[in-house]
């Protein structure tokens, strides 16, 4: 039995059984979902005479995600399996609201859903209503604060505190910053806190539990798995779509990986254009890689389909998350790592930076965020496991690490040239291609102002960045566009993307396979 996971629910569900709210400070993927869920149901199956589907919402559990939502709703399926008389139900954006107030009108005792569909059923649906409610669970209230929905949270609670019972309120949550120090002042009546780290027996005086709803003197502190390897690559813009094939080559024939990227527009187009190019089987690559996607222009259906797909598939032993476009903050970098190394399992995560945003490690280190850097020489290496991408040159690799570097070079130039060429094979490649960069360079705009010393706008080289994304230069009009985009975000609003997590599918291994994901509002 994992002793992370052991840990978290060894302390939290007594406390919760105590009645008292809670504040749970956990690494992602530490199983803070049946630490709650357990001593959730054990209340609710004991209450006589018996919960009835009349009683309406007992439970609010309230999670980021629509995966996250699915995946927890699941969860208690399983748990309330002897225990009939309690009803769950899910409510989440892509599902059709109709079902879902028929589904309220029936009743729903425990009440699993995305902040957003939550709100537009308190504001439109009449039979909705928390007068019994005696559980609130707030689900990773850091990715809920980052992903903005602190408006909706306000809004749900307000309705919550109008009516019903005295309730239990517990917040769960990866990181504690200042967001969430606030939140658990707002939803918390004097909150035991619950805080675990640390993966050897050595490391239990880690775990504390305490009345201190901050838990530390930080501004913001961070749980990464104690199991996880941190590495970042240093790459250029114009290799950097050939460092990012190479490195799918050589780590997802036997392991699962998830790429994240900016915007729907760069999930689209990755996925056409690595599907095209490196999914051909090959004389040393059998069988061939299968790609998926997932972001939030996609029908729910078809989201739920992937989601499950890829969490369900047993195949291969390491988890490994590329995170591709850096991502905003430290705490969304904590988010993005920990789909990978769950529950006690191994794993790894690689950040690709361009040297003008090399300082991002630094500020990783600000928060205790150590990582190890991976040549991109190496990366780059693997090409050289495969005689697809040999070049016209006659090296002799063996007897010179020069003539290794120069073929290593001319076999990275032989794959962006195929990039190249497909992205250019016809119009309809090409425009997708322009709006993914562009829909690329909007998101980068939207960095917060303390970032701007790294991931500035100005600093990119635009032929270069149009080389990530196989145009062979830059699109005219390119450098027009980018001056409006920065105007707009900088003297009104420009809406930015979102990267919604993928909950914890990750926590299955996936074989060759590779999820591209991000969520748009």
């Amino acid at each position: 039995y994992n002793l992370p996971k052991a840990l978290v629910q060894k302390q939290t569900i007594p406390a919760l059984l105590s009645g008292r709210d809670a504040v749970v400070r956990s690494q992602t993927g530490s199983g803070k979902t049946l630490s709650y869920a357990v001593p959730l149901v054990q209340s609710l199956q004991s209450v006589r005479p018996k919960v009835t589907r009349s009683d309406g919402p007992l439970a609010v559990i309230i999670v980021p995600t629509r995966e996250l939502a699915l995946q927890t709703f699941q969860t208690f399926q399983k748990l309330l399996k002897p225990f009939t008389w309690i009803v769950p139900g899910v409510l989440m954006g892509g599902e059709k609201r109709k079902a879902e107030k028929a589904r309220l009108r029936k009743g729903i005792n425990i009440l699993v859903s995305t902040p957003g569909r939550l709100v537009d059923h308190i504001k439109h649906t009449l039979n909705i209503v928390f007068s019994s409610v005696r559980w609130l669970i707030l689900d990773e209230a850091d990715r809920m604060l980052d992903l903005g929905f602190e408006k909706d949270l306000t809004v749900i609670l307000n309705s919550l505190n109008l009516t019903g019972p005295t309730r239990q309120n517990v917040l769960l949550s990866a990181t504690l910053t200042q967001g969430v120090t606030h939140m658990a002042d707002v939803c918390l009546n004097d909150p035991i806190s619950v805080q675990v780290s640390g993966s050897t027996c050595s490391d239990l005086s880690t775990v504390t539990l305490t009345s201190d709803p901050s838990g530390t003197n930080q501004s913001e502190s961070f749980a990464v798995p104690e199991a996880l390897k941190q590495f970042v690559v240093v790459v250029p813009s114009k290799i950097r779509l050939v460092c990012l094939a190479a490195f799918i080559l050589d780590s997802c024939q036997n392991n699962k990986l998830i790429v994240f990227v900016s915007s729907c527009e760069v999930v689209e187009f990755l996925h056409c254009l690595l599907t095209a190019v490196l999914s051909r089987p090959t004389a040393n690559r059998k069988p061939q890689l299968s790609f998926l996607r997932l972001h939030g222009n996609m029908k729910q259906e078809e989201r739920s389909e992937v989601f499950q797909q890829f969490s369900a598939s047993t195949s291969g032993v390491l988890l490994c998350t590329v995170s591709y476009t850096p991502p905003t903050a430290a705490a969304e970098y904590v988010h993005r790592v920990g789909r990978t190394a769950r529950i006690g399992g191994e794993g790894s995560s690689l950040l690709f930076l361009t040297p003008a945003e090399s300082a991002f490690i630094t500020e990783l280190a600000n928060h205790n965020i150590s990582l190890s850097e991976m040549k991109l020489l190496d990366i780059l290496s693997s090409l050289m496991m495969d005689d697809a991408y040999k070049g016209r040159g006659k090296y002799h690799s063996k007897s010179s690490s020069r003539a290794l570097e120069q073929e290593i070079q001319e076999r990275a130039t032989v794959l962006q040239t195929e990039f190249e060429n497909f992205v250019h094979s016809n119009t309809q490649s090409v425009q997708t291609a322009k709006k993914a960069l562009q829909s690329f360079l909007r998101a980068y705009t939207t960095y917060p102002a303390h970032l701007k010393h790294i991931f500035h706008i100005r600093s990119l080289h635009l032929g270069h960045t149009a080389k990530s994304f196989g145009l062979r230069d830059a699109p005219q009009g390119l450098t027009r566009v980018l001056q409006s985009n920065f105007l707009l975000h900088c003297g009104q609003t420009i809406k930015p993307f979102r990267l919604d997590s993928v909950s914890h599918s990750a926590s299955g291994k996936h074989k060759r396979a590779v999820i591209m994901h991000c969520e748009s509002d």
